[in-house]
């Protein structure tokens, strides 16, 4: 445990950021927020359904309701 610097480190060198504009990082900046687009949402395309063959409440971006085990049973809607 040696307290003094060691001669065989360098000093790194330190690094400096310019400054970015604005309309280099954000293309909508010059639009009102109301028109800007709207970042997606990772769940956009899931829905929380409630399989009517065992009640089974699940997410699933599938258009039927029935879960993928009812669905191997054999388990149909009416009208499907």
């Amino acid at each position: 445990m040696n307290d003094e610097k060691d001669e065989t480190e360098t000093p790194q060198p330190q690094i400096s950021s310019k400054p970015v504009c604005t309309c280099v990082s954000d293309p909508f900046a010059s639009l009102p927020p109301d028109l800007r687009p709207r970042p997606q949402n990772t769940m956009s395309d899931l829905r929380k359904v409630t399989c009517p063959g065992c009640g089974l409440v699940y997410w699933t971006n599938r258009k039927t309701d029935v879960c993928i085990d009812c669905e191997k049973k054999g388990v149909r809607l009416p009208g499907e």
